[in-house]
């Protein structure tokens, strides 16, 4: 095929269930964006879906933001949680 780093349906499935047993729960959320540009913020585990998975974030006190995922962001460690309650690190890429 080609590719060197190929993700597999198992590993998919192993993040996706972390994170619907953490839906509700406060998490540190850093998103590489490339070029050396990323970001951090704390929100809660909203849905998880069949392909993404949402985190809702306060942007100030009224505004709140819904940021959309893929289980595959987190098992290329485009996008690390890290749980606010104990900070351990919810899934490794």
């Amino acid at each position: 095929m080609g590719c060197d780093a190929v993700i597999d349906a198992e590993a998919l499935t192993r993040v996706r269930r972390v994170l619907e047993s953490n839906v509700g729960q406060k998490v540190r959320l850093k998103a590489n964006r490339g070029r050396r540009k990323s970001y951090i913020k704390e929100g809660v585990i909203c849905d998880t879906y069949l392909n993404l998975f949402t985190v809702q974030v306060d942007i100030d006190t009224r505004t709140v933001q819904t940021l959309a995922y893929t289980y595959s962001d987190v098992l290329t460690s485009n996008v690390e949680l890290v749980k606010c309650s104990d900070n351990k690190r919810l899934c490794t890429g």
